[in-house]
């Protein structure tokens, strides 16, 4: 399905504190298919969750797959991240224990995650000729407009000093 994109330049407005979360794995032994593939199937159903349940705090998402796959998302706080992460009825804990358990120092397959947590004078962003992404998409979606035009007019307007 096509995506509008919008022609012109864009920035995202998110109007307050954002957590970044970005969350992959790494298919170290590519060859063992199973185990790579048990892996990646737990995120489809966390994301499904996820959408299903916007008060569980996840904002959006975007993904890139190959041999390292990446996922940034952008969430309320770190303390919704962490709530989703360690509830027992929500389905992360249980595949993490099982990765934990059954995959987990054996070298197959890699995992991370990255936390960072974005007060609004620290956000900047810039789309031009892009359909809504990332956290114009997740937050807000302006017009880039008089005062907008640079990097430093962005994270100044955003709360910066």
């Amino acid at each position: 399905m096509a995506q509008k994109v919008f022609p012109g330049r864009y920035t995202a407005a998110p109007g307050r504190p954002v957590t970044v979360f970005l969350i992959g794995m790494r298919a170290n032994r590519w060859w063992k298919l199973g185990t790579v593939m048990r892996v990646a199937s737990a995120m489809p159903g966390m994301l499904r969750h996820l959408g299903e349940n916007p008060e569980a705090g996840m904002l959006g998402c975007e993904g890139w797959f190959g041999r390292t796959t990446v996922l940034v998302s952008y969430w309320e706080s770190p303390e919704h991240l962490q709530r989703f992460a360690s509830d027992r009825d929500a389905p992360h804990l249980a595949p993490w224990r099982d990765f934990m358990r059954t995959v987990a120092g054996s070298g197959d397959v890699g995992v991370y995650h990255e936390t960072y947590e974005v007060a609004p004078g620290g956000i900047e962003a810039v789309y031009n000729g892009m359909p809504l992404f990332g956290l114009a998409r997740a937050t807000g979606h302006v017009p880039v407009t008089a005062g907008l035009n640079t990097a430093r007019q962005r994270l100044r307007s955003s709360g910066a000093a």
